[in-house]
């Protein structure tokens, strides 16, 4: 999707209250009338936004909310990752998975907590909501989703993890980044630049999470036995929720090891919208 025919905020909340009534509903299987009258529209309305942000119809979308479906992900996601670990591939499967180049900042330079440093930021819209990005010359620090009235709780974290740096305002390339982020018309022609702070083992983590396949999941235990060990499962944990790069990095596609969604930072039903996308579109072009 094209950054200039990006659907409103207004679309989004309204996406999103339809998910969350399908997420707490999911065993009564609930069917397009009654989500249409929960949300207030038509039922032809209904089914042509809800087609127009995920892809298919409410019902379709309904299958990729069962635990079995998860489970079924899972087990089918962990034979792809093993392979491709094997063969020395961290790309297997991909369709349309972002190329990025990842710099980690130096315990000198966070020492300085940014001191010298210009931060460029600014907000724009996405098809999964509102989104805060910060930017500098060594490449992205900080995608965040944030709803509109909550908008500077971005900005008030990037101040906390660096302190001393000059924020500047810049919406035009905020906009400029999030369209090479978030179109699904081409990739950019040169891999996007991430520079993450964070410890040696969040790093790890973080590294790990690239190279989970589009349209593919894995769960916290899987990802802790390739990262250190299994009994690191609530420290990858930890370190998935501190992920600083929501959807590059793709922290939404890991589960729990039962096929339960397990949490994500910046709402479950933004993770299952992204889950549920990638999924039909995987689906799709296969």
């Amino acid at each position: 999707m094209d950054a200039a025919s990006l659907p409103s905020h207004h679309e989004y909340q309204i996406i999103a209250q339809a998910m969350d009534y399908l997420l707490q509903h999911q065993q009564q299987q609930p069917e397009l009338s009654e989500l249409a009258k929960v949300i207030g529209y038509s039922e032809t309305h209904m089914q042509r936004l809800f087609s127009q942000w995920v892809g298919v119809s409410p019902k379709r979308f309904l299958q990729y909310l069962t635990l079995q479906q998860a489970q079924q992900q899972l087990q089918y996601s962990s034979s792809v990752l093993d392979l491709s670990q094997q063969l020395g591939l961290s790309s297997a499967g991909r369709l349309y998975d972002l190329f990025v180049s990842v710099q980690a900042v130096t315990p000198g330079e966070a020492k300085m907590q940014g001191e010298g440093l210009v931060i460029y930021y600014g907000w724009g819209h996405t098809p999964f909501g509102c989104a805060f990005i910060a930017s500098t010359s060594r490449g992205i620090c900080q995608l965040s989703f944030c709803e509109s009235e909550q908008a500077d709780t971005a900005l008030h974290e990037l101040k906390l993890a660096w302190p001393k740096a000059e924020l500047l305002a810049d919406q035009s390339q905020a906009q400029s980044l999030l369209k090479q982020v978030f179109s699904q018309q081409q990739l950019p022609a040169k891999p996007l630049s991430l520079w993450l702070k964070g410890t040696n083992f969040q790093l790890q983590v973080w590294q790990a999470l690239l190279n989970i396949p589009y349209g593919h999941v894995c769960s916290y235990q899987f990802l802790a036995e390739h990262v250190s060990s299994a009994k690191a499962t609530r420290a990858v944990a930890s370190a998935v929720a501190k992920n600083p790069i929501a959807y590059i990095i793709p922290c939404h596609r890991v589960i729990r090891s039962n096929g339960a969604l397990g949490g994500y930072r910046w709402g479950l039903s933004r993770k299952q919208l992204m889950m549920g996308r990638e999924a039909q579109l995987k689906q799709k072009k296969e």
